[in-house]
């Protein structure tokens, strides 16, 4: 028979893997990489990262934040009056992309008077704009032909978009996408953009 040893003993516990935890671990960092990998992947080969320059879509947008644009949608659908967008002004390749709103689509009339936008004869409240100050070139009507967009800045006041001769109407083929997402500034806080 053996002596008994005396005082305190430390058993050494032989640790048991599990190995079905393991497998199911490894399964959900699998999945998480994956859809991590393919939301950059579909973020970058559809999507464009860019920054608002400018004060010209304040309160909403505001300079210097990022916004994300989706260059698919309009591979499949048309613009439309209310969307955000960005555009080359006259496709111009080394100018920055301008970020405004559409607010007349092909076939539509637009004209600013006494200080408010109509689109075919009815006042445009898309935005609550402040009374226009310089209607620029929209003081006389002008009918947008086929693939033309007629654009504004939030910041009325504040903002060179279609009014201006250098920007004028906005073709089909400038527009970059649709800003469908902005992410957190000093100023705002992220979320989608309507």
């Amino acid at each position: 028979m053996g002596r008994r040893q005396k005082g305190l003993h430390f058993y050494k516990k032989r640790r048991v893997i599990n190995y079905t935890l393991l497998k199911e671990i490894a399964g959900w960092v699998f999945s998480i990489l994956v859809s991590v990998l393919l939301g950059a992947v579909f973020v970058f080969a559809f999507g464009l990262k860019t920054s608002v320059i400018g004060v010209s879509m304040e309160p909403g947008l505001y300079n210097g934040q990022q916004i994300l644009i989706n260059r698919f949608l309009y591979q499949l659908s048309e613009p439309k009056a209310g969307d955000v967008i960005v555009f080359l002004p006259n496709e111009n390749q080394n100018s920055h992309y301008y970020v405004k709103r559409i607010v007349a689509v092909p076939g539509d009339r637009i004209k600013i008077l006494d200080g408010k936008v109509y689109v075919n004869d009815e006042e445009c409240l898309l935005q609550e704009y402040d009374k226009i100050a310089d209607p620029g070139i929209a003081q006389n009507e002008i009918r947008l032909n086929k693939e033309e967009y007629f654009v504004l800045g939030d910041n009325i006041n504040n903002s060179e978009d279609s009014r201006s001769g250098s920007i004028g109407i906005v073709t089909r083929k400038s527009i970059i996408g649709k800003v469908w997402f902005k992410m957190a500034s000093k100023n705002s806080g992220l979320g989608l953009i309507e």
